[in-house]
C-alpha cells in the first residue's frame, strides 16, 4: 500500500480516455463521451470483485459513509455504536446525520469487539458501525449475529480494507451496506473517491439519488429526471473514477505483493520475546496493508517507534499517540467544537464526550505499533528492513 506507488500506463490510458472526450461529469452528455463511462464501469467491476449486487461511487470515503447513513435511514437522535480506534471520518458521518456516536471497546483484533458492542447497547441503539482497521477484519460474524438478533442496522466501514475478506466473503458485504475509501493513501486510489456497496436494491437506489441532490437518474442527459429525496453533492468525477478503474484491475497483484512482504517481516519477528501480533479472525482474508504488533507496555512501544524511525524503518505508527485515528487526541471532538451548532448537541441522549473513557481500548492501543507494508520495496530494501527491524526490537525487548 498505497496505490499511488504503482501509477503507470494503465492509469494514464484511462484518464486520457476522459480528457479526449472533455466529459468529466459522471452523468449525462451521452453522445459526447464516446462510450466512455468510467464511474459506471468501476461500479460494475467493483461490485463483481466484492461479490455484491450494487456499488455506488462517491467523492470520498467520508461521502460514502454519509450517503450510506442516509440510505439506511440513520438520522436525528439515533444512537450509532462506533469504535474509538478509527479515522475520525467515521464519527463525523454519524454527527452529520444528526445521530449520536456511542463508543464501544475494541479488542486485540484492533476492531470493535462483540463484547464491547453488547455492553454499549441501549434502547436507542439504531445501528452499529464496525471499522475494519488497518487492512483486516473485525469479528464480523459475531457482530452480525448480535445485530440480526437485536434488529440493528449493520453498516460496515471497510474504508481501509478493500480486498480483505472473512471466510471467503468480502468485507463490506456483511451488513446492509459497506463503505470504502479510495483516497491517496488507500490500497487502491482514485486520488479522491469512495464507494457504498450493498445487496439491497432499495438502499442502492436511495444512495444513488442521495449522492446527487436526490436525482432519480431516469432518462438520458438528465432531462427526464425527478427528485426522489433531499440529497447532497457527493459525486465522483470521471477523472477520479478513471484512475480507480485502472487501480482496481491491479488489486490482485497488490494483495499478493503486500502479503508476501508482510510475511517476510512477520516471520522474522516471530521469535522475538515479549512481542505478540494482532489477532486476525481469518488470516487468509488479511489484505496485509499493515503489520500490527504489540509491545509489552506503552513505554517500550514509544521507545520502539522512535528507534525504528531513527534506524530508517519508516512508516511505523503508535496509534495511542496519534492525532488522527484514536479518540484520545480528538480534542475538537471532546469539546464538540464545530463550525456551526450540531443537531446532536441539542439531544438529551448526547453524552459528555469530554469524559468518554475506553480503558480496555487504551490497554490495547498503548502497546500497538502498526508498520505500513509498501508495494515498491525491492528485494534488497525488504531484506534490510527485516534485518533492521529485528535488530532494533531485539535491543528493546
Amino acid at each position: 500500500m498505497p496505490g499511488f506507488e504503482i501509477f503507470g500506463d494503465e492509469e494514464r490510458k484511462q484518464v486520457n480516455d476522459v480528457l479526449e472526450t472533455g466529459v468529466l461529469f459522471r452523468y449525462g452528455f451521452d453522445g459526447a463521451r464516446k462510450g466512455h463511462w468510467k464511474a459506471k464501469t468501476l461500479e460494475r467491476e467493483l461490485a463483481e470483485r466484492l461479490g455484491v449486487a450494487h456499488a455506488h461511487l462517491c467523492a470520498s470515503g467520508t461521502a460514502a459513509l454519509s450517503t450510506a447513513m442516509a440510505a439506511c435511514g440513520i438520522g436525528a437522535g439515533d444512537e450509532v455504536i462506533v469504535p474509538p480506534f478509527t479515522f475520525v471520518a467515521t464519527i463525523e458521518s454519524v454527527l452529520m446525520a444528526g445521530a449520536v456516536p456511542v463508543f464501544a471497546e475494541i479488542d486485540e483484533t484492533l476492531c470493535l469487539s462483540p463484547e464491547g458492542l453488547e455492553a454499549a447497547l441501549t434502547p436507542s441503539t439504531k445501528a452499529v458501525v464496525p471499522v475494519h482497521m488497518c487492512g483486516s477484519m473485525a469479528r464480523i460474524d459475531e457482530i452480525k449475529a448480535i445485530c440480526d438478533k437485536r434488529g440493528l442496522i449493520l453498516l460496515e466501514d471497510a474504508c481501509q480494507s478493500v480486498g480483505a475478506g472473512y471466510q471467503g466473503r468480502a468485507l463490506g458485504s456483511f451488513g446492509k451496506a459497506g463503505c470504502f475509501s479510495f483516497d491517496p493513501v488507500k490500497t487502491i486510489t482514485c486520488g479522491e473517491g469512495g464507494a457504498v456497496v450493498t445487496n439491497d436494491k432499495a438502499i442502492y437506489l436511495t444512495a444513488d439519488a442521495y449522492a446527487d441532490h436526490g436525482h432519480d437518474h431516469i432518462g438520458h442527459d438528465r432531462g427526464a429526471e425527478d427528485h426522489l429525496i433531499i440529497g447532497a453533492n457527493h459525486r465522483i468525477s470521471e477523472l477520479n473514477a478513471a484512475v480507480g478503474l485502472a487501480q482496481l484491475r491491479k488489486l490482485d497483484w497488490i494483495l499478493e505483493t503486500q502479503r508476501r512482504n508482510k510475511a517476510a517481516i512477520k516471520d522474522a519477528m516471530s521469535g522475538l520475546p515479549g512481542i505478540t501480533f494482532r489477532q486476525l479472525p481469518d488470516p487468509d482474508g488479511d489484505s496485509a496493508t499493515f503489520l500490527s504488533f504489540f509491545m509489552p507496555d506503552v513505554k517500550t512501544a514509544r521507545q520502539a517507534v522512535k528507534a525504528l524511525a531513527a534506524g530508517g524503518v519508516d512508516g511505523c505508527f503508535h496509534w495511542f499517540d496519534n492525532n488522527w485515528h484514536y479518540i484520545r487526541h480528538w480534542n475538537h471532538f471532546h469539546t464538540m467544537k464545530a463550525a456551526a451548532r450540531l443537531a446532536v448537541q441539542t439531544l438529551a441522549n448526547c453524552p459528555d464526550y469530554g469524559t468518554i473513557a475506553t480503558p480496555r481500548s487504551d490497554a490495547v492501543m498503548q502497546r500497538t505499533i502498526s508498520m505500513q507494508i509498501k508495494l515498491g520495496w525491492t528485494d534488497e530494501q525488504l531484506r534490510r528492513r527485516v534485518e533492521e527491524t529485528v535488530k532494533i526490537l531485539k535491543a528493546i525487548v
